[in-house]
């Protein structure tokens, strides 16, 4: 059984969670989520905070157990506070900028690429536009969405250049090496 799941979710004040139906809704001072609960998995809310089990008879259901709980304690954060994923862009003439629902990435390719941004999402551009700040109460989508943007140009190895997550450290390596220095003759 998972360590993780047997830990109950604490709710905070202003807070509200709800199980009705198999699913699990969470309402705080910046939004509403919810999460279904697969057959197997019994969520309890009583005290100021939810409990997560397994059914009796239901087998195979640990490694389920403790995601279900991790997931339900990421609804009850980010209602309260909100999730952050932070995105450098370095290359020469590399930048984008935040177009009304759309991103706008120049990333050296012949034309911009646009990524939408989905509901509950906030992006935003440092001054330089070289920095993506992407916000949300839904972790999940948070993520998501940077993962999504960092595959279009991943930081290649040789010169730095790409799209990395801030504090992402990337391994560089050599280039080639001079003819000359080979000892060759001339």
């Amino acid at each position: 059984m998972s360590r993780i799941g047997k830990k109950p979710v604490i709710i905070p004040e202003k807070v509200k969670a709800v199980v009705e139906n198999g699913v699990v809704r969470v309402e705080g001072p910046l939004g509403k989520l919810s999460l279904g609960i697969p057959a197997g998995i019994l969520v309890n809310v009583e005290d100021k905070q939810i409990n997560v089990s397994i059914e009796k008879g239901a087998e195979n259901k640990d490694a389920l157990f403790g995601t279900i709980r991790a997931r339900i304690q990421n609804m009850v954060s980010g209602v309260t506070k909100e999730f952050e994923k932070i995105l450098e862009i370095t290359g020469v003439g590399f930048k984008g900028e935040v177009k009304g629902k759309q991103v706008s990435l120049q990333l050296g390719f012949s034309h911009p690429v646009l990524v939408d941004i989905p509901e509950g999402i906030k992006m935003s551009f440092d001054p330089k536009q070289t920095t993506l700040t992407i916000k949300g109460i839904d972790r999940e989508a948070v993520g998501n969405i940077a993962a999504q943007i960092r595959k279009i140009k991943k930081t290649e190895p040789y010169k730095g250049t790409g799209i990395k997550y801030h504090g992402e450290h990337i391994i560089r390596k050599a280039g080639k090496t001079a003819a000359a220095g080979s000892g060759a003759k001339k």
